[in-house]
């Protein structure tokens, strides 16, 4: 009979324990690191400034985590590769969809928590999630990319921004590649104004053919802490060129 999980319990007022002391792979749970807490956005820029984000479902507590290693996307090593590059063009050329940024963080986070996903019979993103988040774009540190056709939300993003690091956090699409789009744009976005990666969190086949690599923790939460001192991104409420985008096979 394995082990009962014995994990540190957060009240208001704790500090998070230190990322290296999460659940290890030889457990059912690794990278979970406590459980508690609230969800305010001090708590939430606290712990995403140590690497550390929640992840949880419904009825359960708010369980922090800090996986080994680290999903991270490296902008230099970002795939454009050439069939979503023919949908930029195809779209550009149409007139038909446009990008923005933060134009409707809450309807972003709505449709990432509702759409469905192969594989998984519910959502994370649960409505003390969503409302949590859409405190800490409030705070302006969550912002989300949209994806529109005509006057319609056919996918996008949301993430959250300390200095110069971005933590990629859910993604959606209405549409065939409207989701993978919506990720050119914040890699456009991101190198635009010098931030080097983005956090991806787990590992899965799909990030990794966009050129998302293991990052071991330590080395992670070192880049995280020198990316934090500097000063936030510019998130702009006009809309993304198609131009942008077509220059992502190009050298950063």
């Amino acid at each position: 009979m394995p082990e009962p999980i014995v994990l540190p319990w957060l009240e208001p007022d704790h500090p998070f324990p230190a990322p290296h002391r999460a659940l290890s792979d030889s457990t059912s749970h690794p990278g979970l690191l406590a459980a508690g807490g609230d969800l305010s956005p001090q708590r939430l820029v606290q712990a995403y400034s140590q690497g550390i984000f929640p992840w949880f479902s419904e009825g359960q507590p708010i369980l922090w985590w800090s996986p080994e290693p680290r999903m991270v996307l490296t902008l230099k090593q970002f795939r454009f590769h050439r069939s979503l590059r023919q949908t930029v063009k195809q779209w550009q050329r149409e007139g038909r969809h446009r990008l923005t940024i933060d134009q409707d963080f809450a309807d972003v986070i709505r449709h990432c928590a509702q759409t469905p996903r192969p594989g998984q019979p519910g959502t994370w993103i649960v409505p003390a999630m969503q409302s949590a988040y859409r405190d800490l774009h409030e705070a302006g540190h969550a912002h989300s990319i949209e994806v529109w056709e005509d006057d319609e939300l056919i996918g996008g993003l949301y993430a959250v921004n300390l200095g110069q690091a971005v933590f990629g956090e859910s993604m959606f699409a209405l549409r065939s590649n409207a989701s993978k789009v919506a990720l050119c744009a914040l890699v456009a976005l991101c190198r635009d104004q010098g931030a080097e990666w983005i956090d991806c969190q787990q590992q899965t086949a799909h990030l990794a053919s966009l050129g998302a690599r293991a990052l071991p923790r330590a080395d992670f939460i070192e880049q995280v802490k020198h990316a934090c001192r500097k000063p936030n991104l510019l998130w702009q409420s006009e809309s993304i060129y198609w131009d942008r985008l077509l220059m992502l096979d190009r050298p950063a």
